[in-house]
């Protein structure tokens, strides 16, 4: 799987530009992956604070990641600007019968795919090999636009999942 996704990237948003990630709990179809991203250019284009146009970006990755960013540099992002990209959000949740706020549900590289695993079988897919510390972790916990390009995707060993996983600290890899 090509894990390319930075090229894609604004380049002349600042690196501080605040990011949110949805996550889909299954793979969306070429056909409505692109109904996706009609959606989002929509967005972006009408997008406002208080009046001023947001300098947005927005665009579904891996047919499963929808990412938002907002470039606070140019404009500030108002309650009722994020309230409007949320309800964007459930709207798409709606339309498309797929679930974005659960963030129970991790998503790792496995095999060249992405495999979505509960939170809660953690620690089971680890003892079993299903996943281990170099497996890459889709970490949708990134808040700005650095963080995208340097640890949205990440090896487990590095991310907030090694201190939850204790066959990790048994093999060594964390302290």
């Amino acid at each position: 799987m090509n894990l390319e996704y930075k090229s894609l990237l604004p380049e002349s948003f600042s690196d501080q530009s605040r990011v949110w990630i949805f996550q889909s709990g299954r793979l969306l179809s070429i056909t409505e992956a692109l109904q996706v991203e009609e959606m989002l250019e929509s967005f972006v284009n009408s997008w406002t604070s208080h009046g001023d146009k947001v300098k947005g970006f927005a665009s579904l990755f891996f047919g499963r990641f929808i990412v938002l960013m907002a470039d606070e540099s140019a404009t500030g992002v108002s309650g009722c600007s994020t309230d409007g990209a949320i309800r964007l959000v459930k709207e798409l949740e709606q339309k498309f019968g797929i679930s974005l706020f659960d963030r129970n549900m991790l998503a790792f590289l496995v095999k060249d795919k992405v495999e979505i695993l509960p939170l809660n079988q953690l620690k089971y897919a680890s003892e079993n090999g299903f996943i281990n510390a170099d497996t890459l972790y889709f970490n949708n916990l990134v808040a700005n636009k650095e963080a995208l390009m340097q640890n949205w995707i990440t090896p487990v060993k590095d991310s907030w999942l090694a201190n939850r996983l204790p066959a990790l600290k048994s093999a060594g890899y964390i302290a």
